[in-house]
């Protein structure tokens, strides 16, 4: 089978390289899945760099890149429920592959007409209902949103627009291509256009009431602007960290606030999901395969056409994100 591979730690543009691998064997309680569809995401660069703690690391002499994707079960271990033919997704490792051998328990069943450029990307909407209920917004209250045109944050603000939640969305840049509000963003704060301070624009934007909760996948000196216009007990929630600069805060900035600040650790980051997930689950996909529900989609690839796709992911994020199809 092809599969794109990496046998050094390094920057994804220097180390990945496309090759032939033997089929993967499975054993009790894994499934051999037929491949579909798989995302390129932020996190997948940072397994490519080594940067996540355990369990989260790779195995060498080589490591087939990817942790999140879709497939059809083509064979199914002992004590496997699942029936070959059903279309699943799942987030663990060697996604970026023409076939997985992945534990059961790691699956999530999808319906057998779900878009498998959806179902190759469910990290992103389980990712974004989780900010969106970690910032403990409320529906009429003002949320932030930084990287706003990224695909984690439009699925924010779609959810939070559900919900009647006011979101500011944050951008480097504005650009033609993607209307924010048409996605759920009442407000868009183009930094490059900026005349005033971030908290002035901030604070005139929600007519001086405020932020409530941000959702920062940034980082830098704007973050420590946008958490000193947080209202009494508001959230900010980090989900990444793009900006290779820090942010500086005094205590009082949060003690005398009450604010909150915390770290987002995607739920199936470390464990499966369980069965007290289900019901959000379906809601999830339910919400997320509607035609309604816009999915900017950059770029569909090949896997030998890894370059690019890997590139348009590290540079072009305004493009939508980037599919491989198998």
């Amino acid at each position: 089978m092809k599969a794109v591979v990496f046998a050094a730690i390094g920057s994804p543009q220097d180390v990945l390289y496309l090759d032939d691998l033997a089929m993967p064997r499975i054993g009790d309680g894994e499934v051999l899945l037929r491949m579909v569809s798989a995302s390129i995401n932020p996190g997948d660069f940072l397994f490519i760099e080594n940067l996540y703690p355990e369990p989260k690391k790779p195995h060498f002499p080589r490591q087939i890149a990817g942790n999140h994707g879709a497939g059809i079960v083509e064979a199914v271990g002992a004590n496997v429920g699942l029936k070959p033919g059903t279309l699943v997704a799942f987030s663990y490792y060697n996604s970026w592959a023409e076939y997985a051998a992945v534990p059961a328990a790691w699956l999530i069943p999808l319906p057998a007409d779900y878009p498998v450029e959806r179902a190759g990307q469910m990290v992103n909407p389980i990712t974004a209902w989780d900010l969106l209920e970690g910032s403990r917004v409320q529906p009429r209250q003002w949320l932030a949103v930084t990287a706003g045109y990224s695909s984690v944050s439009t699925m924010v603000m779609q959810f939070a627009q559900r919900r009647g939640i006011n979101v500011i969305a944050l951008v480097r840049r504005s650009r033609d291509r993607l209307d924010l509000k048409r996605l759920g963003a009442t407000a868009i704060l183009d930094l490059s256009g900026l005349k005033v301070g971030i908290r002035e624009a901030v604070m005139d934007m929600t007519d001086g009431a405020g932020l409530n909760g941000i959702i920062d996948n940034v980082g830098g000196p704007v973050s420590g602007e946008l958490i000193r216009t947080l209202a009494m007990g508001g959230q900010m929630v980090i989900n990444g960290g793009m900006s290779t600069e820090r942010f500086e805060l005094h205590n009082f900035d949060v003690l005398l606030s009450g604010l909150e600040i915390r770290a987002n650790i995607y739920r199936y980051f470390f464990s499966p999901p369980v069965e007290a997930d289900r019901p959000v689950l379906r809601e999830i996909v339910d919400i997320f395969g509607q035609p309604d529900f816009h999915v900017p989609v950059g770029g569909i690839h090949p896997l030998a056409e890894f370059e690019l796709a890997v590139t348009n992911s590290l540079d072009r994020a305004d493009l939508g994100k980037q599919i491989f199809r198998m």
